[in-house]
């Protein structure tokens, strides 16, 4: 899978605003056999994101970069966003047969856990050490910003 370029619209103290092509990048995006992310940027067109920039790397407005989020954090997201959730469910459920309760309130019991495990996922995604680990980053500056003349 290709990193997605974009081009630098503003530099801030540790991060920038990266202009990028909604449009899938990855292949198997392109052919439908992909994992469904490239959904979530419905449409195609641009979109502005936040980047953070390390440390070294010299950006400026206008200059065409590659970003990436890495394949470890999108897997840790989607086990916080789906797996809290299913976790919750699960529980609940669990927790239900133990105290004898009928199917009715196994199925209440399941419901509540996967609210609980929402509200979890949510509490947990908007740590703002959390948001810095999920946050892509600028990883190479692929070409200066156009000189006006």
């Amino acid at each position: 899978m290709q990193n997605p370029q974009g081009r630098i619209v503003s530099v801030h103290s540790d991060y920038a605003v990266v202009e990028v092509d909604t449009e899938s990048v990855c292949e198997r995006c392109a052919s439908g056999k992909g994992c469904g992310a490239g959904l979530l940027g419905a449409g195609s067109g641009t979109q502005r994101i936040s980047a953070s920039v390390p440390d070294g790397l010299d950006v400026s407005d206008g200059d065409l970069v590659s970003i990436v989020l890495r394949p470890k954090d999108i897997l840790r997201a989607a086990l916080i966003v789906y797996g809290y959730p299913l976790a919750g469910a699960v529980l609940g459920a669990i927790a239900a047969a133990i105290a004898g309760f009928g199917d009715v309130a196994a199925a209440v019991a399941a419901l509540s856990g996967i609210a609980a495990g929402f509200l979890s996922a949510s509490r947990r995604l908007r740590h703002v050490r959390c948001l810095r680990e999920f946050t892509p980053a600028v990883v190479e500056r692929l070409a200066a910003a156009p000189v006006a003349e």
